[in-house]
């Protein structure tokens, strides 16, 4: 229901601000350009979708590998006590926590392109336990809100943009991202566990956040003492050998426990198929009101208004420039990047709120996209509480990446 309204606050605004731009300003070119993005982005929406196609059929074809020879409910062992804390709908050792915590690890890995893959296949596995299946359960909404708040441990496509841009040290937004994801992701389980009364007190949960938290602590101290050359080379190699690593694990113990890993895989690739098709109506949906929304100019009429707000408040406007790239990251990722590459392009890499966009692009999550697609791939219209965690979560992500970044970079 939530996003229902969000979707038609798109149009019904991008309307209304429309209107007065033609009648008041005379711009008569403004519902040609509304009417093209629509155009655009419908097209542009099947087109990722169709682009999934290859990319689902294969994760999922390996994650039904991975069932089928026994290595996900090894991991979901692993996960067992702690999942079960935070998802306690989910019954033990069951295949969806083990492809929840690898989505997670996808994401926190920077491997975008494999977490969204398997975090439908988590959201697919957890619809089989809704008992209502139009109404988001207590577990999808924590998985989503988890992942939306962009967890992440090796930024290194905007450590890159910053390097194409000229940066002298693309890697000092490292560690204030770190940071910044990290409260957003905080924010994000503490909200979920309110609304659904977990407690997050328990020894369990203490146990694996703190030991989550020396991990996180580890690799800033590992990564402080490293070379920017040093980090793309960790970032690349790591990454990618652990994914790897992964895929030939499945295979291998399917291997040994006699499962015919070629009819598995196919058998999974069909799912994989069969889910990209179905999200392109939620997914084109969500982009064309989305762009709508951005060809109205209404973002920079918000951008504006809250830089005169913050100057009436005598407060330092720095930042602000850096504004439009957190309105537009919970809507579009592509758009953000844009943003963030023009606004470095416009001042210099080195800029204040040129690195305020790229520790905003960092640590918060195109929140509309994955709950439109995540939600829309089985069917769940009413998503309950999951929006406003997710958005409050993404705030609490561009608060923290403002502060941090007066701290490291004022």
């Amino acid at each position: 229901m939530a996003l229902n309204y969000v979707w038609v606050a798109f149009f019904l605004i991008t309307f209304a601000v429309a209107l007065v731009k033609l009648i008041f300003f005379g711009d008569t070119e403004i519902f040609q350009q509304i009417v093209n993005s629509i155009f655009d982005s419908a097209k542009n929406g099947a087109e990722i979708s169709l682009g999934l196609i290859g990319m689902m059929s294969f994760a999922l074809g390996i994650m039904k590998i991975g069932e089928k020879g026994g290595m996900i409910n090894i991991f979901a062992k692993i996960v067992g006590p702690f999942f079960h804390k935070l998802f306690p709908e989910i019954p033990k050792n069951h295949p969806a926590l083990g492809s929840i915590l690898m989505n997670f690890s996808a994401n926190a890995l920077g491997l975008d392109n494999a977490a969204t893959p398997l975090g439908l296949k988590a959201m697919k596995e957890l619809q089989e336990l809704n008992p209502n299946k139009d109404t988001a359960t207590n577990a999808q909404i924590m998985f989503i809100v988890l992942n939306a708040s962009s967890l992440t441990l090796l930024p290194i496509s905007i450590m890159a943009y910053r390097k194409e841009a000229g940066a002298p040290d693309p890697s000092d937004v490292f560690l204030p991202i770190l940071i910044a994801t990290f409260f957003s992701t905080l924010v994000a389980l503490i909200l979920v566990a309110i609304y659904q009364k977990i407690n997050l007190f328990n020894r369990v949960v203490l146990g694996y956040l703190g030991a989550m938290c020396l991990f996180i602590g580890g690799l800033l101290y590992y990564f402080s003492g490293l070379q920017q050359a040093e980090i793309e080379v960790f970032s690349k190699v790591f990454g990618n050998v652990i994914l790897f690593s992964l895929f030939t694990s499945f295979i291998g113990l399917a291997l040994f426990r006699k499962v015919n890993v070629y009819d598995s895989f196919i058998e999974g690739a069909k799912e994989g198929f069969e889910v990209s098709v179905k999200i392109i109506p939620y997914l084109v949906a969500m982009l064309v009101g989305i762009a709508v929304f951005r060809a109205s100019g209404t973002m920079d009429y918000m951008v504006a208004g809250i830089s005169k707000g913050i100057a009436l408040c005598g407060l330092d406007t720095s930042f602000v420039d850096a504004l439009p790239v957190a309105f537009m990251k919970p809507l579009s990722g592509s758009g953000a990047r844009g943003l963030m590459v023009d606004l470095m392009n416009a001042k210099g890499p080195m800029d204040f709120a040129a690195r305020v966009a790229c520790v905003i692009q960092g640590s918060t999550e195109t929140t509309f996209y994955v709950l439109a697609v995540y939600f829309g791939a089985v069917g769940i219209k009413r998503t309950r509480h999951a929006l406003p965690c997710a958005l409050l979560a993404e705030l609490a992500g561009v608060v923290a990446a403002i502060i941090i970044s007066y701290i490291f970079f004022k």
